[in-house]
């Protein structure tokens, strides 16, 4: 089986500034993570080399009217961490892709993302079987949380799916290297960002045969 690029997409969650960027409400939590695994560099050149591939790019972040009136009057866990601490807010710098990567015309934005799976409140699923995408690498924050939850889904769905273990990040080492180990061998195929961008038009065996 080959790694068509025509057939591959890169999905990129919640690179945004509250996340990646110095003075983001979440930033000092995962800059640890971050600097270890190089992760924002890492997904900029994945992202250049990939695009100059025919892979096409995805871009699935999160955001809250100021009230938060999308959630629960109640939230709990990660939800409400993300209201008590007045994290991505439509229209605010913190809710803006970082400008590292910057979406290009022919990228894919996907709206709607109100949760921790990329597929649960938007349309991603939808917008992926129509155009033929077969394949797809995540990456991006958190490790263990929207990365672990959208890449759980994506394999119930019969994806091909690939989880960069460099392009991500999450709150702590030991939560980081826990989900790498112990839970996305389950669920995908791991590897770093440089053995995804050489599968790319190469002879790979992947989890599962996909949907069709």
């Amino acid at each position: 089986m080959k790694l068509a690029p025509e057939r591959t997409a890169l999905v990129l969650i919640e690179f945004q500034n509250d996340f990646t960027t110095e003075g983001g409400v979440f930033h000092g939590g995962v800059k640890g993570v971050m600097d270890a695994t190089n992760m924002l560099a890492n997904t900029v050149e994945t992202v250049r080399k990939a695009r100059e591939a025919g892979v096409t790019i995805v871009h699935v972040p999160i955001s809250f009217t100021s009230d938060y009136h999308e959630l629960t009057p109640n939230p709990y866990g990660i939800l409400k961490g993300v209201k008590d601490n007045g994290a991505f807010k439509k229209n605010t710098w913190g809710a803006e892709i970082v400008s590292d990567l910057k979406p290009h015309a022919d990228d894919l934005i996907i709206e709607g993302k109100r949760g921790l799976c990329g597929f649960a409140s938007t349309n991603l699923d939808f917008v992926l079987r129509s155009r033929g995408f077969q394949n797809i690498a995540l990456g991006g924050f958190l490790t263990n949380c929207c990365v672990e939850s959208t890449m759980r889904t994506a394999y119930e769905k019969g994806y091909n799916v690939i989880t960069l273990t460099d392009c991500c990040a999450t709150l702590s080492q030991e939560e980081h290297d826990n989900a790498l180990a112990k839970d996305f061998p389950m669920f995908s195929q791991p590897m770093t960002h440089t053995a995804f961008l050489d599968t790319i038009g190469e002879e790979v065996e992947l989890v599962g045969k996909g949907y069709e």
